[in-house]
């Protein structure tokens, strides 16, 4: 077969399609395409990997936006909270994902951890140690480093407000117990919460951690101040020294 021109560039066009027409989502059922899907059915009835494509828009060569997408989402064992702290250069290492769609899914993935942030605030009485960890938890579960933080609440267990203590590294952080006591004070809280996080994972309670509970739970009683709990955050889960009748 010979072809010259406009016919070698059409021809070159067909097989192209005929070659790719599998992974684009155009030449998908309308039901399977995301978009479409997000609209008719809503969005719950999208997978994770389903919505992530809506986000880059396309694949690439070998495979559609949602095959890609699941790819992204088995490098991190279908894991949100760890795709959510992959950088712009872990993602464009993935072919077909440029800065640009990168970016848009750390975008997106920062939005819904602030939403949860949100929610959390609207929660304004603690009224056990897991409604501290639903507050807490959007602050430190995802952090690298420890941070120790107080929370400061009147006579009915509400939430006058959250403070930052202190910020250290890997392994462990420093409070200073007057600094605590001088901000209880000064926000008139009758009850404090202490929590802080442990990047490691592990929800063992620490020596250095037992003894700085004692210490802080000694001067705010001084105060007529009342310790409620401690709580030891991770990704996923809590220890309360209060559940462990460790206060």
């Amino acid at each position: 077969m010979f072809l010259i021109g406009s016919e070698i560039y059409n021809f070159y066009i067909y097989r192209m399609s005929k070659n790719n027409s599998s992974f684009s989502i155009k030449a998908w059922s309308e039901d399977d395409r995301p978009r479409e899907k997000l609209i008719q059915k809503g969005k719950v009835s999208l997978s994770d990997a389903e919505l992530i494509a809506i986000l880059i828009g396309s694949g690439n060569r070998d495979e559609s936006a949602v095959a890609l997408s699941k790819r992204i989402l088995s490098s991190v064992e279908n894991n949100l909270s760890a795709l959510g702290k992959m950088s712009v250069q872990e993602l464009t290492d993935f072919k077909g994902i440029g800065e640009a769609k990168a970016i848009s899914i750390i975008a997106a993935l920062e939005l819904g951890r602030r939403r949860r942030l949100e929610d959390a605030k609207q929660q304004f009485k603690i009224e056990s140690s897991k409604s501290v960890f639903e507050v807490m938890q959007p602050l430190l579960g995802e952090l690298f480093h420890e941070e120790f933080w107080v929370i400061f609440l009147n006579n009915s267990n509400k939430v006058i407000s959250k403070q930052q203590l202190s910020k250290g590294g890997i392994t462990g952080t420093l409070v200073d117990v007057r600094l605590l006591v001088k901000q209880a004070i000064q926000v008139g809280a009758t009850a404090i919460i202490l929590a802080h996080n442990h990047p490691s994972g592990t929800l063992k309670a620490s020596e250095a951690d037992l003894n700085m509970t004692k210490k802080v739970k000694l001067a705010v009683e001084l105060l007529d101040i009342k310790l409620l709990d401690h709580l030891i955050i991770t990704e996923k889960e809590y220890f309360s020294f209060a559940d462990e009748n460790l206060l």
